[in-house]
């Protein structure tokens, strides 16, 4: 029996690696006839420098045609190469990014040649500034999984936050009380599904729709009754200012996207480097994912299963609500109904892409966040794509990276499960 499951398990490697490097094939085939030969005439220009900054970075000028055709046929090399060699994991997810630019790249080639400098350093800032929440997000279903409790109700922790920071900002006149507020707000949607799904036993991925349900609703309908009559006194907050860090802003192309930003990029870096810290290098990480992993034994040996449950759900609502914030004060600088669009559930799945773990959610954000902002840009530029496929574009990433590239991943093993104390 051994060896029969063996040999199905290589056949259905096998199968996967085939169909994985025929895809990579078929993005290098787009390249070279779509983008390479369909290309118009000129070059497309990139532009690595910003108004402003003492040291100039060159632009980089390339024909785009002859550009395409060579990034299509080292995508169809590295298809081969996938296909045809058992390569390890980091040789694997090497293949795939290595993939993935080169066909992003051939797309901005086609798309600029002949037109304006394509700027390359607001692209990477606006894809590391839309990835804030979903960063914050994955942060927030992160420490909940890890504790065993599925949050589906991310979406709605978004939706809240994004709407007390915009109401309490506006009333107060003081955008830090928004920002207070909207963490609050989505610590509290933590707390309803902490209650409900511990203390009651309530299925966690229902309750969750039901929470993400519950909160637009109850946005919509005040955003219809108070808001939109008190426009400019409840829904008028302003946006935080954008802070430069002297000397590492000025550091060419890395300052002006990482160091030159609001307050809200400066606390995903704090957030990020405390739930990686905690979560896997100190004795609280410790007892959370032995309450994720097995909470029996975790209970044996005196470890408060309920309690630490209650705990993390709750930072993460707190978490999730400053991401809300971001879409509000941070942002756009006003409410708007659904405005998290989704952002929630693209969370999670940068959540599952990364494998529960802190570093790998936010590179799987940061490669959702570009998919918004290359959106935006083929947009502007001019793309002739239908507008209604360029929209969809970061949901097709999502699906695309949950479906066919993440593979097998382990959850915690007691992830979803309800614990009933003896």
């Amino acid at each position: 029996m051994s060896v029969v499951a063996a040999t199905r398990r290589r056949v259905a490697t096998l199968d996967r690696r085939t169909v994985a490097g025929a895809f990579f094939a078929a993005l290098g085939a787009l390249d070279i006839l779509g983008f390479g030969l369909g290309a118009h005439a000129g070059d497309a220009v990139f532009r690595f420098s910003v108004g402003g900054e003492s040291a100039h970075v060159p632009d980089l000028s390339l024909p785009a045609g002859t550009t395409a055709i060579v990034l299509g046929s080292l995508s169809v090399a590295l298809g081969a190469l996938y296909a045809g060699w058992q390569l390890g994991r980091t040789a694997r997810r090497v293949v795939i990014a290595a993939v993935m630019a080169l066909f992003i790249l051939a797309l901005l080639c086609w798309v600029d040649a002949g037109n304006s400098p394509l700027n390359i350093v607001g692209l990477l800032q606006s894809s590391l500034t839309r990835s804030i929440p979903l960063v914050l997000g994955a942060m927030s279903g992160l420490l909940g999984e890890r504790a065993a409790v599925i949050n589906i109700a991310i979406e709605g922790q978004l939706l809240i936050g994004a709407f007390a920071a915009a109401v309490a900002a506006s009333a107060a006149g003081m955008l830090w009380l928004g920002l207070i507020s909207g963490s609050l707000a989505g610590g509290l949607i933590g707390v309803l599904l902490a209650v409900f799904a511990i203390r009651y036993l309530v299925d966690q991925i229902v309750l969750g729709v039901v929470l993400n349900v519950f909160v637009l609703g109850l946005t919509g309908y005040l955003y219809d009754r108070a808001l939109v009559p008190y426009q400019t006194t409840l829904n008028s907050p302003g946006v935080y200012g954008t802070i430069r860090v002297p000397g590492l802003a000025d550091i060419p192309i890395i300052g002006p996207i990482f160091f030159d930003s609001n307050v809200f990029l400066y606390i995903t870096y704090a957030v990020l480097l405390l739930v990686q810290v905690g979560v896997f290098h100190t004795r609280w990480g410790l007892r959370v994912r032995a309450v994720g992993e097995h909470p029996v034994a975790a209970e044996t040996v005196g470890i408060r299963v309920i309690y630490t449950r209650y705990r993390q759900l709750v930072l993460g609502g707190l978490i999730a609500g400053i991401g809300g914030a971001y879409l509000t004060i941070g942002s756009v600088g006003a409410f708007g109904k659904g405005m998290s669009s989704g952002q929630g559930y693209i969370a999670l799945a940068a959540m599952i892409f990364g494998r529960w773990t802190p570093f790998g959610a936010v590179g799987a954000a940061l490669l959702f966040g570009f998919a918004s902002a290359l959106q935006n840009i083929l947009s502007i530029l001019g793309a002739p794509i239908p507008s209604d496929i360029l929209l969809m574009t970061p949901y097709l990433v999502v699906i695309l990276v949950v479906a066919g590239l993440v593979g097998r991943v382990r959850m915690p093993a007691a992830d979803g499960k309800p614990y009933i104390k003896s």
